[in-house]
């Protein structure tokens, strides 16, 4: 049996009175595009910072593609390319050079480093920059290097921490078309994100984390499924009241400018019967509009159920 690219089991990691990582149990597949969402303070940083060797966990194991994050740290490290949130670059050498610096580190000779600082230049867009200091890039010339850092070592596992935090749309796409490319060759992503819109666009499935643990893992798709959903319609003769609806799945019935508005569960799936019902009690559906949940709103759910399980468990 293949080894996963990412197994977390069991860990724990305590700063102070903060419980950053609480019992983690988390499985990535090999080829897979996963997402971590979580509110700030989650511990997504912290697992990432376990998985590159910059936090020891003070119980449980990580393993990525088989070896032991701290056993077979050397291992783990050749494996993982790393763009974090944080510039943290050389910002006295031409950027070129901190590529061919970070290949040195990975034990890649001098000609290849140069070979592959020059690829991930062209592949992230700034190959006319390779002279330029990092200090005197823009912003999104940044990230770009940042991405183009991560991926200097050719890695099976390209984690992303917040790649596109404060850059524009244009610059989001064209990041989202080069991990893209890189997740279809075969590498596995991680990616940490404040854009939902970035989780359903890009992940295969998402796990979702709150308090150091993980609250669920699912599809996009799945996760949306389980929010509600409004359903609008509008009504050939409008009531004066709304009308009850005894239909499973439907949590509340209103009626709005736009007309009859019902949230329910599963809207797609919901939404014969409650034509059947209205109709049934002598209304005229005239149009129909059904509105799906976000994943944003899932998860602003998801986390706050679990928040509020915690205080009362405590």
């Amino acid at each position: 049996m293949t080894d996963p690219a990412i197994r977390a089991s069991g860990l724990r990691k305590r700063y102070g009175d903060v419980q950053a990582l609480d019992g983690l149990e988390l499985s990535v597949d090999r080829g897979e595009f996963f997402g971590l969402l979580g509110p700030n303070g989650a511990g997504k940083t912290t697992f990432i910072n376990t998985l590159v060797g910059l936090v020891h966990s003070d119980q449980g194991t990580a393993e990525v593609f088989g070896f032991d994050v701290e056993d077979d740290y050397r291992e783990v490290r050749d494996r993982i390319g790393l763009a974090p949130q944080e510039f943290n670059v050389d910002r006295f050498f031409p950027i070129i050079e901190v590529l061919e610096h970070k290949a040195g580190y990975h034990g890649i000779p001098r000609d290849e480093a140069r070979e592959r600082a020059e690829e991930a230049l062209k592949t992230v867009g700034i190959w006319d920059k390779r002279d330029t200091r990092f200090d005197w890039l823009s912003g999104g010339m940044k990230r770009r290097l940042m991405l183009a850092r991560a991926l200097v070592s050719d890695p099976d596992l390209l984690i992303l921490d917040e790649p596109t935090a404060g850059v524009d749309v244009q610059l989001r796409h064209d990041l989202w078309d080069i991990i893209n490319r890189m997740n279809d060759a075969g590498t596995t992503i991680l990616l940490t994100t404040h854009y939902i819109e970035e989780a359903e666009r890009l992940c295969d499935r998402v796990a979702i984390m709150d308090d150091g643990r993980k609250v669920e893992v699912a599809t996009p798709d799945d996760l949306m499924a389980r929010g509600t959903d409004t359903i609008v319609l509008e009504l050939a003769d409008p009531p004066r009241t709304a009308p009850r609806l005894d239909v499973d799945g439907v949590t509340d019935v209103e009626l709005t400018d736009e007309g009859l508005s019902v949230t329910a569960m599963g809207g797609s799936q919901t939404a014969p019967a409650i034509m059947r019902e209205l109709e049934a009690q002598g209304h005229t559906v005239a149009s129909l509009d059904i509105r799906r949940a976000s994943l944003e709103e899932v998860f602003v759910d998801m986390t706050r159920d679990e928040r509020d399980y915690a205080e009362v468990s405590a």
